[in-house]
């Protein structure tokens, strides 16, 4: 069914109520059932809040230290552990989007009288959720091996928050590569590169301890400007000082980075999906 189909089925149905009220509605609908998918798949659940967590007991443990840290390793760590785990929630997105796509969910729901960007408003709502889950899980975690914020409350919040404009950064690159990508192969692709990307960052050791060229890009990294100033706002020390302006600014480009990402790609995967059935 055409897009001009379902919007008048929309505006039939929503003559009773407002069309920002029909939009909201659907958009619950759609988030609920991304929620009732935790219940039926629990493994698949356990897994992706395990994951960041093994990471950051590896690093913590096995690795010994990173390269360039003066003082408490974990406090250096923990930080980087959390932006690299919102840069990983890309993979999880790109997955559950090429997995509707295949089924024919995303047609069927088209098909219906109901706003379209529903669909995607539900996704990214589950996906945050799952998000905030997983951030104070890691921040639990991390607490028990011996990280501590010493800034305020409201800091931990601000951080917090930063680290949740990345994830959505990340979720609207994800829901606009897997609708590109289109098939599970190519979603496979596209994973492969995300983690040479996410590790070129400052999550693990500080750039000053790498090649010039190299700490340079990695300052640059939208993740590491995330990682240096939840750092800042934590009241984590551990690195080594840099005077370049990406690091003095981290705070600004932990905004300024997601902002764009979400300028470009939200737009793009709205332009995408209206598409689909075209």
């Amino acid at each position: 069914m055409s897009t001009s189909m379902t919007a008048g089925a929309v505006g039939d149905a929503g003559s009773g109520g407002t069309r920002l009220g029909w939009a909201l509605a659907d958009s619950w609908t759609m988030t609920r059932r991304e929620l009732l998918h935790w219940a039926r798949q629990p493994v698949q659940v356990v897994v992706g809040l395990a994951f960041p967590v093994m990471l950051l007991l590896m690093f913590g443990y096995l690795m010994g230290g990173g390269l360039g840290i003066e003082g408490n390793y974990r406090e250096y760590l923990v930080p980087g552990m959390f932006a690299l785990t919102m840069a990983f929630g890309l993979d999880a997105t790109m997955v559950a989007v090429t997995q509707d796509l295949n089924k024919g969910v995303v047609d069927r729901f088209r098909s219906m009288p109901m706003t379209n960007g529903a669909v995607l408003v539900g996704r990214s709502v589950a996906d945050m959720l799952q998000s905030l889950l997983s951030l104070v899980l890691l921040m639990a975690v991390g607490l028990a091996v011996g990280w501590r914020w010493h800034g305020s409350f409201g800091a931990v919040l601000a951080a917090m928050g930063l680290l949740l404009l990345l994830r959505f950064a990340m979720l609207w690159m994800g829901i606009h590569l897997a609708m590109v990508a289109g098939k599970p192969e190519l979603v496979m692709a596209v994973q492969i590169l995300v983690w040479p990307v996410s590790f070129l960052s400052n999550a693990f050791a500080t750039p000053q301890s790498m090649p010039g060229w190299l700490g340079a890009t990695v300052e640059w990294n939208p993740m590491s400007a995330t990682a240096t100033a939840v750092r800042d706002l934590f009241g984590n020390e551990g690195g080594v000082s840099s005077a370049s302006w990406a690091s003095e600014h981290a705070a600004l480009l932990a905004v300024v980075w997601p902002v764009v990402l979400v300028a470009v790609f939200f737009p793009l995967a709205v332009r995408r999906f209206a598409r689909l059935s075209k």
